[in-house]
């Protein structure tokens, strides 16, 4: 495992989406998915240039699947990819040759070898988005043992090839914390003072959420081994400018 910044060339992604959001990577994996899944990585790129951060979206109480991780999921379901579970099963095959063996192969006369074989299937769990042989999950407000669970899972399935790499894409926890009590201390000033309310109806105070510094431990930590992994941090940087005004948006 080797931190890279492949997303740095331009020819890979595009600077003013490059610009809009936090990165890390291992083994070149934005370069290596580009070649290996080019049309699925044009497809992440273009849920990443045509989304921004919405207060009216962002701003609301949600749980693991808030409307952030959802809206990022539809504008990949409409590009054809797909919640799927990856299951695996490892078949290992004990052929002996008796011929090799002396004495033992002649006490087998007849008996040149023998092949047995013994499976071991593996149930696996869902990812939020696959297509082809790329993999993209939304974890922006879930246990951050998820990113445990997620990296060792991608090793495994690149290991057994099943995958060219994987992405995944969180919150930037402590900048959206400041942005947050910005624009939520602006839309209560709008507030006449009976109705103000101090208190964000989102907690980006707890570590324990999976987020861009929590996944950047985990990658430091090689918990993916030789997978190319993307971790993409979603923060002020792709904030719309627009103020909350307490109406839900899309």
């Amino acid at each position: 495992m080797h931190l890279s910044a492949s997303y740095d060339d331009p020819s890979v992604v595009p600077p003013h989406v490059r610009d809009r959001y936090e990165w890390i990577e291992t083994g070149s994996a934005a370069a290596i998915l580009k070649a290996t899944s080019p049309g699925e990585f044009a497809d992440l790129v273009k849920v990443l240039d045509d989304f921004a951060l919405r207060p009216d979206s962002w701003l609301i109480k949600g749980g693991n699947k808030g409307d952030i991780a959802a809206a990022l999921d539809e504008r990949f379901r409409a590009l054809g990819w797909l919640e799927t579970r990856i299951d695996v099963e490892v078949t290992g095959h004990f052929i002996t040759d008796f011929a090799t063996h002396g004495e033992l192969g002649d006490a087998l006369p007849g008996l040149e070898h023998e092949h047995a074989t013994t499976s071991v299937y593996s149930e696996g769990f869902k990812v939020d988005n696959h297509k082809g042989r790329m993999i993209v999950d939304i974890e922006w407000n879930a246990k951050d043992g998820n990113l445990d669970r997620d990296l060792a899972a991608y090793r495994s399935w690149y290991e057994h090839g099943l995958i060219n790499g994987a992405v995944i894409i969180t919150k930037d926890r402590a900048p959206l914390l400041e942005l947050a009590r910005e624009v939520w201390a602006n839309y209560q000033e709008s507030l006449p003072v009976d109705r103000r309310d101090p208190t964000l109806p989102i907690d980006l105070k707890t570590p324990t959420t999976t987020s861009f510094d929590r996944a950047v431990m985990r990658v430091n930590r090689q918990g993916a081994g030789t997978c190319p992994v993307l971790i993409i941090g979603v923060g002020p940087a792709a904030w719309d400018g627009s103020p909350f005004t307490g109406v839900s948006g899309d």
